[in-house]
């Protein structure tokens, strides 16, 4: 997901982010997101405190160069963070933070969003600071992140878009298992240049086999 939904422009004032289990209990993950583990990957609800990690990791030249804009400040970050949150209560969408163990600061994002009412399209993308490439970071994460869209939020087709030019991120969604559909041609504009995209997906029936492949990778 190299184009981010979130848009300052229509933002408002930052609000105080308010889930509880009580919420979680009442509205499953649209009230809360719940906490997913894995070995050394934790995903969590973002909180406004993650927003100067976040503007750290994730502006740099080397993460920022395939993915829309990110927000130009820490305060932008705080406003996309209760954005989220909104979005999540609507049902419209999930980020969550990406953190290791032992530690509670946000390396990154995994983000999903419908396609259509009821998530059963769905599109998935993600964002890593660049000292945790190569560190199984995001084979973890993405795992997880799989899991949650299939087994809990009930996505049938999970779709993600990278720029061709980008072969990190490519090759990172191959090894996954995700299947390479096409090429999106000229449909991301970046820096007044329209860049060819890879559409990849994965399908629920499909996650099961993949799922098998990529645990036995990771062991």
């Amino acid at each position: 997901m190299e184009k981010m939904p979130y848009r300052a422009d229509l933002d408002g004032i930052a609000e105080t982010l308010a889930a509880s289990v009580t919420t979680v209990a009442a509205a499953g993950w649209r009230g809360a997101l719940p906490v997913l583990r894995g070995r050394q990957v934790i995903l969590r609800e973002m909180r406004v405190s993650d927003a100067p990690s976040l503007f750290a990791m994730l502006t740099t030249e080397d993460v920022s160069r395939f993915i829309s804009p990110p927000p130009a400040t820490v305060e932008g970050f705080e406003r996309f963070i209760v954005w989220a949150e909104r979005q999540r209560l609507a049902g419209a969408y999930v980020c969550f933070a990406v953190t290791l163990e032992g530690s509670d600061g946000a390396i990154g994002i995994f983000q999903l969003r419908e396609l259509e009412p009821g998530f059963g399209t769905a599109e998935w993308g993600f964002a890593i600071g660049s000292p945790y490439w190569g560190s199984g970071a995001f084979q973890e994460g993405a795992e997880l992140m799989a899991t949650f869209a299939f087994d809990v939020v009930g996505v049938h087709r999970l779709e993600a878009r990278a720029a061709v030019r980008n072969g990190r991120g490519n090759g990172a969604l191959r090894k996954f298992g995700a299947v390479q559909e096409g090429v999106l041609r000229r449909s991301f504009l970046k820096n007044g240049e329209y860049l060819d995209q890879v559409l990849w997906t994965i399908l629920k029936e499909q996650w099961r086999e993949a799922k098998v492949v990529w645990s036995e990778r990771l062991h």
